[in-house]
């Protein structure tokens, strides 16, 4: 599945870009990263702008899918279907994560799907990483590969 990532924020050296690095260097392919700066002003001020680069980033007949906290969090199952349905689709895939006022309500309408990684809140820097560890496991799960423990209990 070749699919894109556009954030907002720009990752620094440390950490959370090694852990995104090191699971999205697992992914076949790799999300392209996208990174757009940060917005400025009040907290709707700051979304229509970022909703706004976003919006100029995305490709023609993008399937959109918005990390969002109010989304569905699928099991790691749920989500490897949903990434199987979505490359059917043949369109070009991407995911977008939103910087710390959220996403704007424009582009959560325009999004085909939301996704949230549970109802804990993440920094948006680790939800990168997060994002490319699952994709990588989704990728495992269609591929009966046993990186993923279905057999664990819950």
């Amino acid at each position: 599945m070749k699919a894109a990532l556009l954030a907002i924020g720009r990752f620094k050296a440390g950490a959370e870009r090694a852990l995104f690095e090191q699971y999205n260097s697992r992914l076949r392919p790799p999300l392209a990263l996208r990174e757009l700066p940060e917005g400025v002003g009040s907290p709707g001020e700051i979304r229509a702008r970022e909703g706004a680069a976003i919006a100029a980033a995305l490709p023609d007949n993008a399937l959109l899918v918005a990390l969002d906290l109010g989304g569905p969090a699928p099991t790691s199952e749920a989500l490897a279907a949903l990434t199987a349905r979505w490359e059917e689709a043949a369109r070009p895939l991407v995911f977008v994560i939103g910087g710390a006022e959220g996403l704007d309500p424009a582009i959560l309408a325009r999004a085909a799907h939301r996704l949230s990684l549970g109802p804990l809140t993440w920094p948006h820097l680790l939800v990168r990483a997060l994002l490319a560890e699952q994709l990588f496991r989704a990728q495992c799960i269609r591929a009966n590969h046993p990186y993923h423990r279905a057999w664990r209990p819950g």
